[in-house]
Order: structure tokens, then sequence, then C-alpha cells
């Protein structure tokens, strides 16, 4: 026998659950008005409206970095959504900033771990499933890091979807200090590495066929081609490697430099930079 929904019993599943008026309706319905039944069935329904949206855009959310009073670790991760309507909403942010407390408290190792972590009587991969259902959106930690070193400094950029974790190998208020500046210098020159040696080896062999097919294309010839190459991977690690960049805020000085400058055994021991959109 089926059972009549009224709007009010609508409404009260929506106020609880958070989804849609048009969700709620169709969950009590096929639960014949069993409210426990119908907040399980939107549950469930989050789920697999997580995996259906699975090859949505996470552009838009909000990045996090955080750092330990005593700035010997911190964490960083990106909570992604569609739309920027969900990524300004307070709940939204209210729930990536629980996120980044649990993170901080337990100090899982990777991104599978953060997600398996135990919160509020579930997985956080769980709660990311009931917001879904809420939201209506695909919603996913798009990355995450969790850096320790001497001294930790975070950034969050004023956008909220650009974030990043330096470690430095000494400590001291000018190590801060300068471990700040280092910070902004990554979240806005986007470095893929430390220093020339980090670069994976395939990136380098990339870079230098890249470069050999260039000056190809421009008619060189073939004897020169190896160094024509060779200097133009110099030319991108000046660029990509973090301690060979210019300094944004003095370009008459490396990242290296600026370190030498303060103490010359001073250097950058990890960092992460997170970004949403781009």
């Amino acid at each position: 026998m089926s059972v009549t929904i009224n709007a009010s019993d609508v409404n009260k599943l929506r106020q609880v659950t958070g989804a849609g008026m048009m969700d709620c309706k169709k969950a009590l319905e096929e639960m014949n008005g069993d409210f426990e039944a119908a907040i399980d069935y939107l549950r469930k329904k989050g789920q697999k409206v997580s995996e259906k949206r699975a090859d949505r855009e996470t552009n838009e959310g909000i990045v996090i970095a955080s750092v330990s009073d005593d700035a010997s670790y911190g964490t960083i991760f990106g909570l992604g959504c569609e739309t920027d309507f969900v990524a300004i909403n307070a709940d939204y942010i209210a729930f990536a900033k629980s996120i980044s407390a649990l993170a901080m408290a337990q100090k899982p190792t990777s991104k599978d771990a953060l997600l398996a972590l135990e919160m509020d009587g579930n997985t956080v991969a769980a709660k990311i499933a009931d917001q879904v259902g809420k939201i209506g959106e695909k919603i996913e930690i798009t990355d995450y890091a969790l850096i320790t070193g001497e001294t930790v400094v975070g950034y969050n950029h004023s956008n909220g979807k650009v974030g990043v974790l330096v470690a430095l190998n000494q400590k001291g208020d000018a190590i801060n200090t300068t471990g700040k500046d280092i910070t902004m210098q990554i979240a806005a020159m986007a470095p893929i590495a430390i220093d020339k040696a980090d670069v994976p080896q395939e990136v380098q062999t990339r870079e230098l066929e890249i470069g050999r097919e260039q000056a190809r294309a421009e008619g060189k010839p073939e004897a020169i081609l190896e160094k024509i190459a060779t200097g133009k991977l110099e030319a991108y690690f000046k660029d990509a490697t973090l301690l060979n960049q210019k300094f944004v805020k003095d370009n008459a000085k490396t990242i290296r430099e600026v370190l030498v400058g303060v103490d010359k055994d001073l250097t950058v021991t990890a960092f992460k930079r997170v970004a949403l959109g781009s």
C-alpha cells in the first residue's frame, strides 16, 4: 500500500539532510514514508552521485595549509567542488576546516590514509560522500601532503584556492620570516622541484627532446642540437626549480642566494603547493 507523502514530511527531511526537495520526496516515496530509511536512502544515493559525477571538474573549493604550534609539521590539502557557490558556503568551509583539524591531530601520511580516518563515527571518505548527497556536486580531496622539518611555514592565498607548505633546515625568527617569503614565491611561481637534481629524469629527457626538436625546426645543424638542447634544459631548470628561480621580490637574486644571505647552510628540505583550477 502506497503512503501519502505530504509537503511537511519532505521539508522535514530536507532540513535534516540538506538534500534537495525532489530528492527528499523520492526518498520518502521509495521508503514508504519511513523517515530513518529515507535518510539511509539519501546517504546511499550520495555515494552513487559521487560515482556518477566522477568525471566532473572540481576547479572550485578551498585549499587549507596548517602548521603546528611548534612549526615542526604541517598539513595541506584541497577540498574541491564544482561551483564557486558551494566553495564560499560557510558550511562547506567549516567542513573543510574540520578535515584540516583531524589531519593535524592524526598526521596521516597520504591522501588515502586521510580518507580512511575516523570522523564522527564514520570515515572522512564517507563524510565526503554524505556532502555530495546533500549538495549535489562532486566533492573530493584533490591533493594532500604532510610536511615535516626544523621549521615548517604555511601560506594560504587570499582567494582560498592556493596553499603552500615549505620546510627549512634551521629554526629562528629570521628563518620563519624567510620561510614566509619562500611560500609566496612557491605560490606565485609554482616550481616543480627544489633543485636540478630533484627534477625527475623523465622530465629532463622530455625537455631535452623538445629542445632538440625546436632547434631542428629552426634549421640548426645536427652537430649542435645537443648543445642547444642542453642550454634549453638549463633555462628550464631556472624557471622550474625553486632554488634557481629569480626571487619575485628582488629579481637580482635567486632563491638560493636569498637563503644563503640569511645563513650559508640554510636550505629548503621540502615543499608542497596545492592549487585548484590550475
